[in-house]
């Protein structure tokens, strides 16, 4: 019964995930985090394991949406500047290191770039991470 309960939980935050979605110009984004969480509970944790990665997936999936087409062209129009090397792999979804200073976006202040290991990187500058890699 407990089962149940949670299953019916899940599928009530699922259905209203779906239903407040917005996608980026049909870009992954929320519903791809959804399905991605989903699979990846579904392996760990069975069906209520599926749920909550669902709701999971999906609250990440909508935060990393890709930036706008906008933003991506600013920053591939900006001179190269000298890049960062850093040790780490550069992902979307995972921070930038201190070190790496970031430049801010002027007509779009939630993105800011740097070039790390030869890459453009797009990041939201508060958290750092990286929502786009340029390449």
């Amino acid at each position: 019964m407990k089962k149940l309960v949670l299953i019916a939980t899940a599928a009530t935050l699922l259905a209203g995930s779906a239903i407040a979605q917005t996608n980026n110009e049909g870009k992954g984004g929320t519903a791809t985090g959804m399905v991605g969480g989903a699979a990846t509970g579904a392996i760990i944790g069975g069906p209520i394991g599926a749920g909550v990665g669902a709701v999971v997936g999906g609250a990440l999936g909508g935060a990393l949406a890709p930036p706008p087409p906008p933003v991506v062209a600013y920053v591939e129009q900006q001179p190269v500047q000298q890049s960062v090397v850093v040790q780490q792999p550069i992902a979307v979804g995972k921070p930038l290191p201190e070190a790496v200073v970031l430049t801010p976006v002027p007509e779009n202040p939630a993105y800011a770039y740097a070039v790390v290991n030869e890459q453009r990187v797009i990041a939201e500058p508060k958290s750092r991470t990286v929502v786009q890699v340029i390449n």
